[in-house]
């Protein structure tokens, strides 16, 4: 009987780190794999169903010096060596993560083991530790073709982002909404968007007398959540079946991180795009600056942005449905479907 590979997937915090990591996980299932996480963070909840879970105390890189980064800097070394005895202690062949701060200990302990790491990088800006340590990585696997020119010592190929299974086939959707209505689908991620939220509830009266229907996906960190009630706004923090709900939307209102976009991409929604933005070296304009570009999605700057201007140009777009298709078939351009798949053959060759 052949030995089974034994690869070590890091990922963390984040639907947009975790879901493309699942997604190449299901694309292996002849691995041993075990995961590599943070305690308290969203992998301790939907990784352990699946995997044996790893955990080492981390937190992020921070921009100035003091106190707080010499702490962060000593459990960072605590973790690679925490990560490297694992890799030891378990046999790992291979390391693959997905970015963020869990990456460094990962990458650096799978040096240190001597074995490939592949790093997936999703967003046009590679965060801090793609750019550090992109260059130590056999291979940089990237979501935007652009984002090479950031990574020079890197070898890099593009592969989008990977999406769940779910997205590559047709869901139903078990919401009552008539099929001859248009549905608008507002949603600002895994962690949500406060700012967001109040402009589409601003914008909902008047979008709702068009005879639309609004789904809108607040996060759970919004306070307002509730305060504004209408047969054809379904308000809730999350939602399971988001494959089946955007392969049904005429229009998403959405932040736009890669998990995200990719989505968007795949289900050929066309989107009002609004960046998150506090996000780390802007990282969200660039990616919806992508989308813009290509002209598969409106995209507005958060402090620029009225409920009058977002109202104006729903309406715009719901009474230009040639456009609205024009949009669909851009963003489909954006995406590879098999995306998973190519990362996991990349997995597969690299030993």
């Amino acid at each position: 009987m052949a030995v089974k590979t034994n690869l070590l997937i890091a990922a963390s915090g984040t639907g947009g780190h975790l879901f493309p990591a699942l997604a190449v996980a299901q694309q292996l299932p002849d691995y041993n794999i075990c995961w590599l996480g943070v305690p308290h963070r969203l992998e301790t909840t939907l990784v352990p169903k699946s995997f044996p879970l790893l955990t080492v105390n981390i937190d992020g890189f921070q921009t100035s010096f003091g106190i707080k980064t010499i702490i962060v800097m000593v459990k960072m070394i605590k973790a690679i060596f925490q990560t490297y005895r694992s890799i030891k202690s378990r046999k790992i062949d291979i390391v693959f993560t997905t970015g963020g701060y869990i990456a460094a200990p990962a990458i650096i302990a799978g040096k240190l083991a001597k074995i490939p790491v592949i790093l997936h990088e999703s967003n046009y800006i590679p965060g801090k530790v793609t750019k550090l340590l992109g260059g130590w990585c056999n291979v940089v696997a990237i979501g935007f073709t652009g984002t090479s020119q950031y990574l020079p010592k890197a070898k890099t190929q593009w592969v989008s982002t990977p999406v769940r299974d779910e997205f590559l086939s047709p869901q139903p959707l078990n919401l009552d909404i008539p099929e001859d209505k248009p549905l608008i689908v507002a949603m600002g991620g895994s962690q949500g968007a406060v700012g967001l939220n109040k402009l589409v509830r601003q914008s909902a009266p008047r979008l709702l007398e068009t005879g639309a229907y609004i789904v809108h996906l607040t996060g759970n960190q919004d306070e307002e959540i509730g305060t504004f009630k209408h047969d054809r706004y379904l308000e809730m923090p999350f939602y399971d079946n988001m494959a089946g709900l955007l392969q049904r939307a005429d229009l998403a209102i959405s932040r736009s991180g890669a998990g995200a976009l990719t989505e968007l991409a795949i289900t050929k929604t066309p989107s009002i795009l609004i960046p998150y933005p506090f996000a780390a070296e802007d990282h969200q304009f660039y990616n919806a600056l992508e989308f813009a570009n290509a002209e598969a999605s409106e995209l507005f700057r958060q402090p620029e942005l009225t409920s009058d201007l977002l109202t104006k140009t729903v309406l715009n777009l719901l009474n230009n449905p040639d456009k609205l298709k024009d949009m669909a078939e851009k963003a489909g351009n954006l995406a590879l479907k098999d995306s998973a798949k190519i990362l996991a053959k990349m997995i597969r060759e690299i030993q």
